[in-house]
C-alpha cells in the first residue's frame, strides 16, 4: 500500500512539476517564492494522496492547490509589510532629528569613521554595547587601567576631531565618568 502511494505521487510529480512550477513563476515576485510555493503544493499533495483524483484530474487539482498556497503566500507577504510599515512610522515617531541635528548625525558619524580603529571598537564598545571598563578589559584581553587609558585617548582624539568639524562636544565630557 505504502509503495503503491509513493509511486502515485512520484508519477503525479514527474507529470506536473514544471507546470506546477511555471504556474507559481509567473505568479511570485521572485523564483524563491515559486519554490516556496510548489514545495508547498506537493507537501499537500503527499498529505493528502488520498483526496488526489486520478489521470489528468490530479494535474488540475494541483493548479487548485497551488493557487490556494499563492494566495496565503501573498496574505503573508501583504501582512510583513504592514507590520514593517507600521513598526517604521512608529520608530520614526519616536525620534526624528530635526534637519540641524540629522546633519550634525552626520558629520558625527563621519568624524567616526575617521578615527583609527582601535579608537572606533573601544568607543563603541562603551557608547553601543553599554559595557564597562572591566568588560571591556575582558573583550580586549588587556588590564582595565589599559582600557581606562585607551578610552580616554580615544575620546579626546574624538573630541578634537568633532570640534574641527564644527561639532560641540560638552556631552562628550560627561560621557566619561565610567567605574563599571
Amino acid at each position: 500500500m505504502d509503495d503503491e502511494r509513493t509511486a502515485r505521487f512520484e508519477a503525479i510529480y514527474a507529470d506536473t512539476f514544471s507546470r506546477i512550477l511555471g504556474f507559481a513563476l509567473r505568479r511570485c515576485a521572485g523564483p524563491e517564492d515559486a519554490a516556496d510555493v510548489v514545495a508547498e503544493t506537493f507537501a499537500i499533495a503527499w498529505r493528502r494522496m488520498d483526496a488526489v483524483p486520478p489521470g489528468d484530474q490530479a494535474r488540475l487539482w494541483l493548479y487548485g492547490v497551488a493557487r490556494n498556497v499563492l494566495a496565503n503566500h501573498h496574505r503573508q507577504i501583504a501582512r510583513r509589510h504592514d507590520l514593517s510599515a507600521a513598526l517604521a512610522a512608529e520608530v520614526a515617531q519616536l525620534y526624528q532629528p530635526s534637519a540641524e541635528e540629522s546633519a550634525e548625525l552626520g558629520t558625527i558619524g563621519e568624524v567616526l569613521r575617521g578615527l583609527p580603529e582601535d579608537d572606533r571598537e573601544i568607543l563603541s564598545l562603551v557608547a553601543w554595547e553599554g559595557l564597562g571598563h572591566g568588560e571591556i578589559a575582558k573583550v580586549l584581553g588587556c588590564s582595565r587601567n589599559a582600557v581606562r587609558v585607551r578610552l580616554h585617548r580615544a575620546r579626546r582624539r574624538l573630541a578634537r576631531e568633532l570640534a574641527t568639524a564644527g561639532v560641540q562636544t560638552g556631552w562628550l565630557a560627561m560621557s566619561g565618568r565610567e567605574t563599571r
